[in-house]
């Protein structure tokens, strides 16, 4: 059943929502933290996060970018913790697990890796998601300023990584 101006969506149009999302915010989220299995933690909390201000959904074109920014913050909360990324002791290295993604670039996913949390995030939602610039400070909770020049020296540590030919000089001027 299609939902109703007004009213408030329905478990139904929730679930829908999830089947239609999932995709694209795994995908986000695993550019955000190159990790399979933390991506798919963060896409939960954020559905999660969206699901408990789901009644308040009065149009649901609007779902996807409430819970995109839901998932960046999230992460961005995630960044600020001492806990994160530090190493954990075992006796024994975990089995390597590799997923063949045809559409993963291995070398760029690497690189992404390389960069701090927040010029992570502004790449991936400037040039992945096709974000303005406004519309990545509005989602980080930043200056535009900042956006700009976390822009900058991300491209230009990618670039040393992966080289002009792969993150050309004028990628930056393309993207206001």
């Amino acid at each position: 059943m299609p939902h109703l101006p007004g009213r408030p969506p329905s478990d139904d149009d929730y679930t829908e929502f999830v089947h239609a999302s999932w995709s694209s915010l795994y995908r986000t989220a695993y550019l955000l933290l190159g990790d399979h299995a933390e991506a798919e933690d963060l896409v939960q909390t954020a559905l999660a996060k969206t699901y408990a201000s789901w009644r308040q959904v009065r149009d649901l074109s609007a779902a996807p970018g409430y819970a995109r920014t839901t998932l960046v913050n999230t992460a961005t909360s995630w960044f600020r913790k001492k806990s994160w990324r530090n190493e954990r002791p075992s006796e024994e290295l975990p089995e390597q697990v590799v997923h063949h993604d045809p559409s993963d670039r291995p070398a760029l996913v690497t690189a992404l890796g390389e960069l701090p949390p927040r010029q992570r995030a502004v790449v991936v939602l400037r040039f992945y998601e096709d974000l303005s610039v406004a519309q990545t400070a509005h989602a980080l909770g930043c200056s535009e300023g900042t956006v700009k020049s976390q822009t900058s020296d991300a491209l230009a540590r990618l670039r040393t990584l992966l080289g002009d030919a792969v993150v050309p000089h004028t990628l930056g001027a393309l993207h206001d």
